[in-house]
């Protein structure tokens, strides 16, 4: 009893001090609540990190979330408690309050076979940022009735990767399977997109072709290729679960 007494004693006091780390003396206290949008790293077996766009790379060094299932490379909103600088060779040590996993997709081959599937219905887009080497798509939709709607990032098979101007080219499509357009009742929508296929490094930015509903085709340029988050896009108002693909 008295060895368990005093392993008991050394866990608390141990508590204590994590706790007096998190004050504010460090600039964090155990209540601070921030959020980034972050890319999942799978460490081991049900053990995530986090690489944020603002905040750098975070390691749950305490967990208020559980039995959830994220894969390697996978887009989220994460809501976190900071913990602690310098977190063995992370920037930040955490504690994850709530992980919203958004739809993550890759650019895709946009060929003649496959031009009916990709579709290039007007899509409602609400914004769109490059950063942490994804390009981030906020979007509204109304519910599928029938069929997952399937929003894709393509690329013209063939093409070079980088035009003659320097830049890279590629097209925003969007397939509805035949469901109306008409937005009464739009839901909002995240999907992101994996850019480490093109070589970003080498061009002068991305020219995106998109199919807009209220402004039709043309093109958007990007030319920073690691954006700050939109102020719109800090407080998470959606959650990425309406019905695409």
């Amino acid at each position: 009893m008295k060895i368990l007494k005093k392993y008991w004693i050394i866990a608390v006091l141990a508590l204590v001090n994590a706790l007096q780390s998190c004050s504010d003396d460090d600039g964090y206290s155990v209540g601070d609540i921030a959020t980034d949008w972050v890319t999942v790293r799978v460490e081991g077996e049900g053990v995530y990190s986090f690489t944020g766009d603002t905040w750098g790379t975070m390691y749950p060094a305490a967990n208020g979330v559980w039995n959830y299932s994220l894969v390697e490379g996978q887009r989220a909103f994460l809501v976190f408690n900071p913990l602690f600088d310098n977190y063995y060779g992370y920037d930040v040590g955490i504690k994850a309050e709530q992980i919203y996993p958004f739809l993550t997709k890759a650019v895709e081959d946009l060929t003649p076979e496959n031009e009916d599937e990709y579709a290039n219905h007007p899509a409602y887009l609400e914004n769109i940022w490059i950063a942490g080497g994804y390009m981030n798509v906020i979007f509204t939709q109304k519910l599928a009735s029938q069929h997952k709607h399937r929003v894709s990032l393509v690329k013209k098979s063939g093409e070079q990767d980088i035009s003659d101007d320097g830049y890279i080219y590629l097209e925003y499509r969007y397939n509805t399977y035949g469901d109306t357009l008409n937005v009464f009742n739009p839901n909002a929508g995240v999907v992101c997109y994996n850019l480490n296929t093109l070589p970003l490094d080498e061009a002068k930015g991305i020219k995106l072709k998109v199919n807009e509903a209220y402004y039709g085709e043309h093109i958007l340029t990007f030319n920073n290729m690691n954006e700050a988050t939109p102020d719109d896009a800090k407080q998470l108002s959606y959650t990425g679960e309406v019905a695409v693909q």
